[in-house]
């Protein structure tokens, strides 16, 4: 329950020092300097997150990072077991990167800002008109240069084993298809090992996140691009195979 304890203080904390951080960066922002702005806030997030990450006694395992291309906006595909999945990626992030995340998270003022500050979509998961125009949304951040990171399952799975995976809405790979930008599969296990497994506690855990060649859509046989979601599935399956192996 420690664990838990101080996540919650730190988080409260944080929350509360950033406000008149988040009006500065607000006053640079509606003063055009948009770039350093944004730079500010993913490294200040960040900087929470590992705060986070070490309070959860988390062990983290990352295979494959050199397979994100530093020259390019791309698309982050990966699996969804728990709420820290976002916490572990976006730590690592090298460039600015968006995340698709549930509109209920909206509720949260400041986190809401921040999420704004890194460009970050909302999904109405009943309004499909506002589905494609976050899509649209999409689109238009990775042709400008901002990466961004979708889980296509749309939920947390919460099998027990972690090989199982919701199907992928294929709608969320329109991305990639119509941005013609690459996407970088990613494959987590152990996340849920930090909360989701024995609520409402957090444990010590160790994690892997695995990250696999590009995958250019363009390049795909057109079956293979035609069921582009399936496709990045098995891959992503595939990997989680691996590392299961390995445990």
């Amino acid at each position: 329950m420690i664990r838990l304890i101080l996540v919650g203080i730190f988080l409260v904390v944080f929350l509360i020092l950033s406000l008149p951080v988040q009006l500065i960066l607000w006053l640079l922002w509606k003063a055009g300097i948009k770039d350093s702005t944004e730079i500010i806030s993913l490294r200040i997030v960040q900087f929470a997150f590992h705060v986070v990450i070490f309070l959860c006694g988390t062990k983290v395992t990352v295979i494959g990072e050199e397979n994100i291309p530093n020259d390019k906006a791309v698309l982050f595909v990966g699996n969804h077991n728990s709420y820290f999945d976002v916490v572990l990626t976006y730590a690592r992030m090298k460039r600015r990167t968006g995340f698709i995340a549930k509109k209920e998270l909206l509720r949260i003022p400041s986190f809401r800002i921040w999420m704004k500050f890194l460009h970050c979509l909302f999904l109405d998961r009943n309004d499909m008109r506002a589905g494609m125009q976050m899509i649209l949304d999409a689109i238009a951040l990775i042709k400008s240069g901002v990466s961004m990171f979708i889980f296509p399952e749309g939920t947390r799975n919460e099998s027990e084993n972690e090989t199982d995976m919701l199907e992928f809405k294929a709608g969320a790979l329109k991305i990639a298809d119509k941005s013609g930008c690459p996407i970088v599969p990613v494959a987590m296990t152990g996340t849920a090992d930090i909360f989701e497994r024995h609520i409402p506690y957090i444990k010590s855990a160790k994690v892997t996140i695995q990250y696999g060649e590009p995958i250019d859509p363009t390049s795909l046989e057109k079956e293979d691009r035609k069921h582009l979601a399936s496709y990045v599935q098995g891959i992503i399956l595939e990997m989680l195979k691996e590392q299961a192996t390995t445990k």
